[in-house]
Formats: structure tokens, sequence, C-alpha cells
């Protein structure tokens, strides 16, 4: 797509081939392929309670999932879902205007068609990918323009295919392996479990793990969920121990991220955790939506990347703003910046900012390069979502793309 004014806003899609652009190639046929007759469509559309409608629709697509995972040799499972369907099981699942940061999970307890099924199909193996056959229509109003769904689309499925990823940060040979673990919590769908904790594991090339924990109750002074010092270090040890298999050693140094403080059993339990297994560079950082604002002269907002030290451990960062190399800003409204509050550092806070900055970039569920949180974070809400559909007997999968 042409933009005079901005020629780097809008990047011409190159296609899926070898030699080009992702430097991979689709393969795809009919014997690769289960068809959803019209008639499934329509006894489904016709049921009139909308809980049973939905359940119908899972175990369709579920039975035609399993067919494909167990006996032809997918990396990535396509449903696409036909608009008289996704008109009868949607969910309108648009958040607030702006991105914020939630101490724990909490969504509406109705049944959700995509993250249930991706919760049901989650034992298969294969990762899904739900799209609108709407979205497949090339120029259809209301919608982003055919490269940029193609960018989109196609970096999802190439991550999900793994284990690759389409980009990934830049990495100093002259430092120490480090990796970046954020802990978080989601509420159980029969609200008798108040909070279980999650961790979201991601290593400097990209490679996420998830890890479920163990649930935790929250105290009547402080509503905020936190670990026991016990559970901090099973958390951790655990969430370790699966990028050691992963990766077959320990990281050098990890930096643990929370939406909220950190409680003195949580430092206690996870830089005891840090301890026995030897890694001796811990960095805990409680990252924040900011009620501050700054301004600069012009009609843009400050640019991405703008840090702001308020003391010694209290950072403001623009993580989303004013792009040079856009020559604009490319969000619908005004930026608000992230509170960083430095509880432990062996890192200078210029160091831990930068480091937080480039893990906006790595969502790989579309090419937006500037996200708002840091990935170890911002992926927590679609994680819980569809955590929260498992039972406590179910093995959740451990690699982020089953939850994008």
């Amino acid at each position: 797509m042409e933009n005079a004014k901005q020629p780097n806003l809008r990047v011409m899609f190159p296609g899926m081939s070898l030699g080009h652009g992702f430097d991979a190639t689709l393969k795809f046929s009919q014997d690769l392929a289960r068809t959803i007759r019209k008639s499934e469509v329509d006894d489904i559309v016709a049921i009139a309670d909308r809980r049973t409608r939905v359940t119908k629709a899972i175990e369709l697509y579920y039975e035609h999932i399993k067919f494909l995972a167990q006996n032809r040799p997918v990396d990535v499972v396509v449903c696409v879902i036909p608009d008289a369907l996704f008109k009868v099981i949607s969910t309108d699942e648009r958040g607030p205007a702006e991105e914020t940061l939630e101490a724990s999970v909490e969504v509406a307890s109705e049944l959700n068609f995509r993250r249930a099924l991706k919760a049901r199909a989650m034992h298969l193996g294969k990762p899904l990918q739900l799209i609108r056959s709407a979205s497949l229509e090339s120029n259809k109003r209301g919608q982003q323009d055919d490269a940029t769904k193609a960018w989109n689309f196609c970096t999802a499925l190439y991550y999900k295919a793994g284990p690759r990823v389409p980009w990934k940060l830049q990495t100093d040979d002259r430092r120490p392996s480090s990796c970046a673990v954020g802990i978080a919590f989601y509420r159980s769908r029969d609200r008798q479990v108040l909070n279980t904790s999650l961790a979201q594991i991601f290593d400097e090339l990209g490679n996420g793990l998830i890890l479920r924990g163990t649930p935790v109750d929250m105290s009547r002074e402080d509503r905020t969920p936190h670990l026991s010092a016990n559970q901090a270090y099973d958390l951790l040890t655990a969430a370790l121990n699966e990028y050691r298999v992963a990766l077959r050693a320990y990281p050098a140094r990890i930096v643990v991220h929370k939406s909220s403080n950190f409680s003195a059993d949580e430092v206690d339990g996870l830089t005891s955790a840090a301890s026995d297994l030897r890694i001796d560079t811990v960095d805990l950082v409680t990252v924040m939506d900011s009620k501050l604002r700054l301004f600069r002269e012009g009609n843009y907002p400050p640019y991405r990347g703008t840090r702001i030290e308020m003391d010694e451990d209290r950072h403001i960062l623009y993580t989303r703003g004013s792009v040079w190399y856009y020559q604009t800003y490319t969000g619908l409204y005004i930026p608000q910046p992230i509170e960083l509050r430095i509880v432990r550092a062996e890192e200078s806070p210029s160091f831990i900012a930068r480091e937080i900055l480039g893990m906006t970039k790595m969502n790989w569920n579309n090419t937006q390069f500037d996200g708002k949180y840091p990935v170890t974070l911002g992926c927590a809400r679609k994680v819980g979502e569809i955590m929260k559909y498992l039972e406590d007997n179910d093995s959740p999968q451990i690699r982020y793309g089953f939850y994008m």
C-alpha cells in the first residue's frame, strides 16, 4: 500500500514463499481439510438456548480438529467460522478503549466459543487459528486492508506452527543469558477459587512458556492476590525447570514482572528459588498503569521510549507514542504511559526500561510492534481466559502459541 507522506506506515505483503518474506511455504490441500456442512450449521443456528448452541458448535468443530490432529500431518488447525454461525455463537470480546493491567484476570462467566474451543482441543497438541469467513473477503468495508490482514494472519500461523519466531530481540553475546517471568492471576469460572497463579516465561529469542500455578486467596485487608513464600518459590522453580527442559540450561539472570506490588513473602520466595538454582542475578519489577501524562510541543504525543525518572526506584515509560520511523502516532487515543517500580535490581533502570520496551514487540498474534505492555504481562488476559476453561486434572500446554 502506498502512502506518500508516511511511506513506512504500511508495508506491502511479500507473500509466503521460500526466499521472500517469511522464507516459508503454506502447505494445504483438500486432504488436509474437513468440510462443515451447511445443514450442520443450520441445525446449530436453529437451537434456541444460547449455551446449548455454543456447546454444540464447540463439539462440531472439536470432532473435525481431533480427526486432523490425529490423522493428518498438520502444524496448525485453521477454523473458518461462517458468518451465519458467528452471529449466533460470538461473544463481544472488545475490551476497554484503553488497555489496562489487572491484578487478576476476571471476565464474564458466559460461555465463550473461541476460548472454550481452544481449551477443549488443547490436549490434541495442535494450536488453533480461528477466523471469520468474512475476514477472508478482499477489500471488505470496515476491515483492515488486505496487506495488513495477510501480515497479521501469516505472522500468527508462522509462530503457532513453531518452534520459530517471526522476529526476536537483539541479543548481546557479551551479556549472560536472561529470561523474563510474568506472574499473574486469574479467577475460576465457578468463582469458588478466588485466584490461580500463572507464570509466563519468555527468553531473549521470544520462546514463550506458560505454567499454571496453585490457587491463592486474598486477605480481607488487601484485595490484591499475593503468593505465599512457598507458592512463589514453587512457581518460579517450576517455571525455571520448564525453561531448562526447553533450552537445556538455566538462565544466568531472571527478571520477574508483576502488575501489582510484590509482598515481602513473594520477594523472599522468588529470591530463594533463584538462589537454590544458582541464579545470581534477579530483578523484580512492578509494571503498572501510570496516571501521569506528558505533553510535548506540536500535534503528536511524546515519543515511544521516553523515560522519566521520578526517583531512583520509580520511572515513567512511554511504550506507545509517536514513532520517528512512521512519522506519526498510530494510536487512536492519547497514549497512557506505564510506571515501573523497581523492587530489586542488579541492572540499571535504563536497561530494565529498554528491556521492557523490547518485550512490548513480542506479541506474534499480529505485526503491531508497539504494544503497550511487555509480553510477560500483556498476554496474561488471553492466557487466563482460556486457562479458566481447563479442569484441575487437565494438563495445559506450555507453548504460548496455544493461547493466542
